[in-house]
């Protein structure tokens, strides 16, 4: 398929700069058995039954942006040179201890730069490829991410950073009520809904939540280029679902409850971990690229934000619900004013009654 199929008009004035507040006031486009329904998040219980199973994503976002300047290149020096910024938003950590990143800008960089941030960080550039470098740093382990947390910056996509500065609030309203395993450099952001209100309600009606880990990789952010979908590929992510949580979303398909995947990075992972036809426990990373065509083994709903132009995630939803449903959706969304992206509202996809 074409990307171009995957496109639409998407006016500037909704992209959400902010969240809403509280984050269960957002708004939610509900699909379902050919309808499309405009409600609010509040309401998301109204739409689920007894013994639906929300599978949602414990990662936890770390301040994985650094800005800091390039130095003379060579030895470590104390040498700025004048203008030469750099941010660097760091991705995961090799084998050899580097660090993969996305640096901007690129055409600043060169192998063997040295790039200090803040008084106690360096790192020198190791490799480059495209948008990506691989970075030395001269701290390692916990003394390396006790500087990152006191100097990083919230990993914001660029949609928002280039509008607006970083706010000291966006340390809690880019990171998920579910948080708990630090790792990720980008927010599972159709968590951004769920706050300690909705999730009583949930329960109290006996919707069941379970947790999965999928650190979100800085790639997430970049954009797709090639002509054709088929052409275009994902970069890994590391994730981890438990015998336990498998066991649990086994106890709801064998009671024909629905599994209903809280964001599209829920939705890789439990597809990941049922490539064989039937979901196991798993840990690794996953690169699993969802296109039209996908035969999905576990998932019977999708709760997601409204995603990006010709982005992955806009092929991953168009695999999930079809096609010119998808455009159908967007189209209303689009038409209805709907705030989209990472802190825009939500929709959710069902496929089955």
């Amino acid at each position: 398929m074409e990307l171009n199929y995957f496109d639409y008009e998407l006016p500037e004035r909704l992209i959400a700069q902010n969240p809403v507040n509280p984050r269960s006031s957002s708004r939610l486009l509900v699909s379902h058995m050919n309808r499309i329904v405009d409600a609010g998040f509040k309401d998301l219980p109204s739409f689920l039954k007894e013994g639906d199973l929300l599978v949602v994503n414990n990662t936890k976002v770390f301040p994985a942006l650094l800005v800091g300047h390039k130095m003379k290149s060579g030895p470590i020096s104390t040498v700025m040179v004048p203008g030469a910024r750099i941010s660097l938003n760091l991705d995961s950590q090799n084998r050899d201890g580097t660090w993969s990143c996305l640096g901007k800008p690129m055409k600043k960089l060169r192998i063997d730069d040295v790039v200090r941030f803040g008084m106690n960080i360096e790192g020198k550039i190791v490799h480059i490829d495209g948008r990506w470098c691989k970075v030395a740093f001269n701290l390692q382990g916990e003394d390396f991410f006790r500087e990152v947390q006191a100097i990083g910056h919230t990993p914001l996509p660029g949609y928002i950073i280039t509008k607006r500065p970083e706010l000291p609030a966006d340390q809690t309203d880019y990171q998920s009520y579910f948080a708990r395993q630090t790792g990720a450099v980008a927010a599972p952001t159709a968590s951004l809904h769920f706050d300690e209100k909705i999730v009583s309600k949930l329960l109290q009606k006996g919707i069941k939540f379970v947790e999965l880990t999928l650190h979100v990789g800085a790639g997430t952010f970049l954009p797709m280029t090639s002509e054709r979908i088929s052409d275009h590929k994902i970069h890994g992510e590391w994730g981890s679902i438990t015998q336990s949580a498998v066991d649990e979303i086994l106890t709801a398909k064998l009671k024909n409850k629905r599994v209903i995947a809280v964001g599209t990075t829920s939705l890789r992972l439990i597809e990941t971990a049922a490539r064989s036809g039937r979901i196991e426990a798993w840990e690794g990373m996953t690169d699993l690229y969802i296109t039209p065509g996908f035969a999905f083994n576990v998932a019977d709903g999708l709760l997601t934000n409204f995603h990006l132009p010709k982005s992955s995630l806009l092929v991953l939803v168009a695999a999930f619900v079809g096609g010119e449903k998808m455009k159908e959706i967007y189209h209303h969304a689009v038409n209805n004013e709907y705030r989209f992206l990472s802190y825009g509202d939500s929709s959710l996809l069902l496929n089955s009654t």
